[in-house]
């Protein structure tokens, strides 16, 4: 088999820590992918990775012969590029994944931007209130809200949003307004079990410390939207985030409560796995939806 092929395969199930989801990435059958480590082991002499029942990670030869073939390969897609010139006009296929509010309202604008320019790209647009694995699940680009656990994804920030608590003035006016934290638990709440929102909710004090409020919700939903509409049927108080109730917040339907208690503000990503030498649909990918996504968040 060609060296450089098998190379490409090694990385991707290193990367990956799995030869299935190896394959999903590289679009090969998992058979191929392990027959491709194997030759390539057997041709070095050398055991590259450990197999376990739940995963896989490299050999201490593996993690240096790691290393050496990425280095490899991002030169020799240097040549490449360099040879075709890095201005080609962006071509193929992107999947790409955005929690659901804010791929509707912010992230499709931009896709449909970006489709505009490119005629010759097409977009897989999955939206998603959980946290997805790029590698796994084989998309090329993520746009996410919060910190950043350490990973080998890349990420550029574009902006930040607020996390806030939101009630109508209907309910405020029949049920009064919480000034505190410890207030809360006088009031009907919304909480929204979707992604890694805790039922502990956040604030920090005057101190600028943390401060938790365990949530004893009336009503427990799956979806930002549901609590949204709910709150603006007067039913209790939620939390969202300041991009999720723009609108209604600008038209006085909800007003924001609490927000000396209101915690930092959270980063938006957009995270992919190419680094550097990416290709050119996801370069201009990444450079048209961070200008957009930029000027959108300003303004929201």
């Amino acid at each position: 088999m060609d060296q450089l092929h098998l190379m490409r395969v090694y990385v991707a199930v290193a990367d990956c820590q799995g030869f299935a989801a190896g394959a999903r990435l590289l679009n090969m059958s998992p058979p191929a992918v392990t027959r491709a480590v194997a030759a390539l082991e057997q041709s070095l002499g050398v055991k590259l990775l450990i197999r376990t029942t739940r995963n896989v990670r490299t050999t201490e030869a593996g993690a240096r012969y790691l290393e050496d073939a990425r280095r490899i390969l991002e030169q020799v897609d240097r040549a490449n590029e360099a040879a075709i010139g890095l201005n080609s006009e962006p071509k193929g296929r992107l999947s790409v994944t955005a929690p659901v509010l804010f791929g509707q309202q912010y992230v499709m604008p931009g896709i449909v931007a970006f489709l505009s320019e490119y005629p010759h790209t097409q977009v897989h647009a999955v939206f998603l209130d959980r946290v997805v694995n790029l590698l796994e699940e084989g998309f090329d680009l993520g746009i996410r809200i919060g910190h950043l656990p350490d990973s080998n994804m890349h990420a550029k920030q574009v902006g930040s949003v607020r996390s806030l608590l939101v009630a109508s003035p209907s309910y405020l006016a029949e049920q009064g307004k919480p000034n505190a934290p410890g207030e809360l638990d006088q009031h009907q709440l919304i909480h929204v079990n979707a992604g890694s929102m805790s039922h502990d909710w956040q604030f920090n004090d005057k101190q600028n410390k943390k401060v938790f409020v365990r949530v004893n919700s009336r009503l427990n939903v799956t979806t930002h939207q549901g609590a949204i509409n709910a709150v603006k049927q007067g039913f209790g108080i939620t939390r969202v985030l300041s991009y999720q109730v723009a609108n209604e917040l600008a038209t006085g339907e909800l007003v924001t409560l609490m927000t000396t208690f209101e915690p930092p503000a959270m980063p938006v990503h957009i995270i992919h796995r190419e680094g550097r030498m990416a290709s050119a649909k996801v370069r201009c990918f990444i450079e048209l939806m961070s200008e957009h996504l930029r000027s959108q968040l300003e303004h929201g």
